[in-house]
């Protein structure tokens, strides 16, 4: 491609998206390209699915746990937008071969009884706008090769957003400790991790404040009704055919997720 702007940065996401097949980063054939700059592809490529029929349903933090932020080779959290495309019904699979390389991790997620906008939102006040609490699972698909990529690239990718699920059981916040909310990871039967929510930034709340003060700085507010998926939990999982990844919540429940 002869010269990289917003527009031809979505355009190339989404094509990738739509083939189902990863490249190179961004960043290596457009080195200007920055976090703000970065942010500004990731609405622009929200603006596209808009336009094509999709519907805002929420948001997502991404990278929030200082393990994969090394892991990742980034060093803070991101967030991305969820769509009603991107939604799951609970127990419906996941049909791997829609996706390019999906990997699933747990996430505590969040229903909004009401508009949060920053800035200075505190964790204090993030949970008061809280609804309802859920066990969660995002599926996670990087249009970049092998999930590589620098901070600036999964900005503009979305943050990998692909499918999400969100238990139907709610939870009221009140009497909650989501710091100290286990989470017991199993994959067809065997345990492969555990985690509590304090692996979110010390607490899902911070996360939440994080996300609303973040889209402040954007012109944008966290809007009643919507879902927030926290960050993952523990170490993304491959999804793959015939796979069952189940996540065991403490006061949450059980949510289980299965490709096809």
């Amino acid at each position: 491609m002869a010269e990289w702007t917003i527009d031809t940065t979505v355009g190339e996401l989404l094509r990738r998206e739509r083939g189902r097949e990863d490249g190179g980063k961004i960043t290596d054939r457009w080195p200007a390209l920055d976090l703000g700059t970065a942010y500004r592809v990731q609405d622009a490529l929200l603006d596209r699915k808009v336009r094509a029929g999709q519907t805002i349903v929420g948001v997502k933090l991404g990278l929030t746990s200082r393990a994969k932020q090394r892991r990742m080779g980034v060093d803070a959290p991101l967030t991305g937008w969820l769509t009603d495309a991107m939604t799951l019904p609970p127990g419906e699979p996941v049909a791997v071969g829609e996706l390019i390389h999906p990997r699933v991790e747990p996430e505590i997620a969040f229903t909004m009884g009401a508009r949060l906008t920053g800035p200075g939102v505190t964790a204090e006040r993030a949970m008061s706008a809280v609804e309802s609490v859920h066990a969660g699972f995002e599926v996670i698909d990087s249009r970049y090769r092998g999930f590589a990529f620098d901070l600036p690239d999964v900005v503009a990718d979305n943050a990998s957003a692909s499918r999400f699920v969100v238990s139907g059981r709610a939870v009221s916040p009140g009497g909650l400790d989501l710091a100290e909310e286990t989470c017991r990871l199993d994959v067809d039967g065997r345990t492969v991790d555990t985690a509590t929510g304090a692996a979110v930034l010390g607490h899902p709340a911070n996360a939440l404040a994080l996300a609303a003060n973040g889209l402040a700085e954007r012109g944008m507010a966290i809007e009643s009704g919507w879902i927030v998926l926290t960050g993952g939990l523990t170490d993304a999982v491959a999804l793959q055919p015939g796979r069952t990844i189940s996540a065991d919540f403490a006061s949450l429940g059980v949510l289980s997720l299965t490709g096809t």
